[in-house]
């Protein structure tokens, strides 16, 4: 079902037109992808479809039952308000009594005397039976913990940006929708808070559409993609890595043609200029055919993103932290942690927000002085440390001039280029080169940043969430240029495919100050730690079966007997369908496999197959789970009648 609709819609910003006379359906069921570079119109195109902002032209056609939630990339809040009263902001009448509610319950709890709150909170919780508004408010709460946030009652004023993402998070997750839009709902979370939005998400009915970096997301949760490029708009039945197959082929199928068109043109052009005579009506066709050939729009070449800054030399001594800590208040973030920098290392730093990443980094800097413990840093370190926030960024510079401070030229590999050609290279063509840096987007601010500190040439890298709203063309060109930097890399992030694609090495932190090491990338920390917890449950499920079989049938301190093990009547009825349930889903999945053989060459029949592949492996799985359960509890029945007949 067809849930939303936009027809030859533009929309351009000054000169710059973001989009061009596209069109996209969305319907029930889709989990859309939508990337592309920054300041390509990501965001703008979502506000559109949520209706917050006009078209220049077109429409967009939807339903009037047809609800939207959006999620904002920097949300913005009321201040006074509570966490809770935050995540029931919106206009349904459920939303404005769970608001009312809260807003009540704190007056009350304030003032325990006051018999007219108490009343008005009685006459609330009464209307909230009624709506069944209490089964949303659990919903909020378990939501909320999930992203991270405890004290539901906490002022959103003195909560950091990143904690207000999420609590916005919570609203846009709580509110029924029939399309719910998220802009790049991954920042700001840690790598568990994200896992959990992967599931959740999977599971929730009605159609998504999201901008995001973060490919393992795309991977796993988007059934398609969309492409804004140049204006135009792509579509990909097809999840992030399929996509990447099919847009390869969709540009190779492009330039091809468009060899062919330049072909053509030379013929025609050489036949022209050799003064043929044109006044016949086939030479005039000819002519005209040459006329059109020539209006035909050449398929714009995406740019790349180059980074070809040099490195200063690194000495022998590079950074030597020894026995530091730190706490705030009774807060322990850090807690005697030791490390010798190497001059090859790639960390990974992980862990829970407001855990102290951040802090490690700021004292490495010595932004931030330890509590205890020094950190030592060689005469030759040039550190360079890419935050959070864009700190030093005078929003009403122009760009050039914000490079230009760190140097008019700049040394490559390749000899010396200007700080424009620099810009260029970072996709800041020149009439954007003399814009003030305010009239950009986040992302393209967040890479003049990144920029502005390689064109240090550092020796030695800190990156604090360096994934945040950059786009994944810049993401993977800065892969590919750690690849081969000379010196070490420390970045804190959440992006699990950027940590897999970097990390040799994972610095987690645990709680409590605590800072674990481990070899290897984010994947192979996860596996180790997946292992550890199995390791771990396996004795303890080996004592709680010993102590239920010990337990049957014996007398309870009320002197009663326990209930004799059996089965109850649904599990009996799923014990004699469960083998031939088996048998049918496997042969399905035969079936699917074949089917999947003979559509190799058609992606939109292929990923309908492979999304049913998907499903059946799912559902063979439950089955041989519920197979395991079913025939473990038959034999713990049978034995317990054994046992009973001999006591007899």
């Amino acid at each position: 079902m067809n849930i939303l609709s936009a027809e030859d819609i533009s929309k351009s910003y000054s000169e710059k037109i973001l989009f061009n006379n596209i069109s996209l359906g969305i319907s029930d069921g889709d989990k859309i992808g939508l990337i592309g570079i920054n300041g390509t119109g990501k965001s703008t195109l979502l506000k559109v479809l949520a209706g917050l902002e006009n078209t220049d032209t077109g429409r967009i056609i939807k339903g009037n039952s047809v609800r939207i939630g959006y999620l904002e990339q920097s949300p913005s809040f009321e201040p006074g308000t509570t966490v809770l009263e935050q995540v029931f902001a919106g206009p349904t009448p459920i939303m404005q009594l769970l608001r009312e509610y809260q807003l009540v319950l704190r007056k009350s709890e304030q003032n325990p005397e006051d018999s007219n709150l108490q009343k008005q909170l009685l006459g609330l919780m009464n209307k909230m039976d009624s709506l069944n508004a209490w089964s949303i408010e659990s919903e909020a709460k378990t939501i909320l913990t999930k992203l991270g946030i405890d004290d539901f009652n906490a002022d959103v004023a003195t909560l950091s940006g990143g904690q207000r993402k999420r609590i916005a998070m919570a609203g846009a997750l709580i509110n029924p929708t029939e399309l719910l839009i998220l802009d790049e709902p991954t920042n700001h979370i840690d790598n568990d808070s994200v896992d959990w939005l992967e599931k959740y998400l999977n599971t929730r009915k009605g159609a998504l559409l999201m901008v995001t970096h973060d490919r393992y997301f795309l991977e796993r949760v988007a059934n398609r993609i969309i492409e804004l490029d140049h204006g135009k708009l792509y579509s990909y039945q097809a999840n992030y890595s399929k996509f990447l197959e099919m847009k390869a082929e969709r540009e190779e199928l492009m330039q091809a043609s468009e060899r062919k068109r330049q072909n053509l043109l030379r013929n025609e052009l050489e036949w022209i200029r050799r003064g043929a005579q044109a006044r016949s009506t086939k030479q005039k066709a000819r002519i005209e055919r040459f006329e059109k050939l020539q209006e035909i729009e050449s398929p714009i070449q995406d740019d790349n993103v180059e980074i070809q800054v040099g490195a200063s030399r690194l000495g022998r001594k590079i950074i030597e932290i020894e026995n530091i800590q730190k706490a705030y208040g009774e807060n322990r973030v850090i807690n005697d942690f030791s490390y010798i920098l190497l001059r090859d290392d790639r960390i990974g730093i992980i862990g829970k927000n407001g855990i102290g990443k951040s802090t490690l980094l700021g004292i490495i800097t010595g932004q931030i002085k330890p509590d205890k413990g020094k950190v030592e840093v060689g005469d030759t370190v040039k550190i360079g440390f890419f935050t959070q926030e864009n700190v030093d960024m005078d929003q009403n510079l122009r760009v050039i001039d914000y490079i230009k401070q760190v140097a008019e030229n700049i040394e490559t590999k390749n000899g010396s280029i200007s700080a424009s050609q620099m810009l260029e290279r970072f996709l800041f063509p020149p009439n954007v080169q003399w814009t003030p840096i305010s009239k950009l987007s986040g992302g393209e601010k967040r890479r003049l940043y990144l920029l502005k500190i390689l064109m240090g040439a550092p020796n030695i890298l800190l990156l604090d969430e360096p994934t945040n709203d950059l786009d994944i063309q810049t993401l993977t060109i800065l892969e590919s240029y750690l690849d081969e930097f000379s010196g070490a890399v420390i970045a804190v992030s959440h992006d699990r495919y950027f940590l897999d694609r970097i990390a040799t090495k994972i610095f987690s932190f645990e709680g409590d100050g605590n800072i674990k090491k481990y070899s290897g990338n984010y994947s192979d920390y996860r596996e180790y730690v997946m292992n550890q917890v199995q390791s771990e449950e396996i004795p303890k499920k080996t004592a709680d079966v010993k102590q239920d079989s010990n337990s049957q049938n014996k007398v309870d301190r009320h002197g009663q007997k326990e209930r004799p093990l059996k089965f109850t009547f649904k599990e009996q009825k799923e014990f004699e369908e469960i083998d031939s349930i088996i048998a049918n889903q496997e042969s399905q999945l035969k079936k699917i496999q074949e089917e999947i053989d003979k559509a190799s060459s058609d992606f939109e029949k292929l990923q309908e197959l492979l999304a049913k592949q998907q499903q059946l492996e799912e559902q063979l799985e439950y089955s041989m789970e519920r197979w395991t359960y079913l025939y473990e509890l038959a034999d713990k029945i049978e034995k317990s009648k054994i046992g009973k007949n001999k006591g007899e």
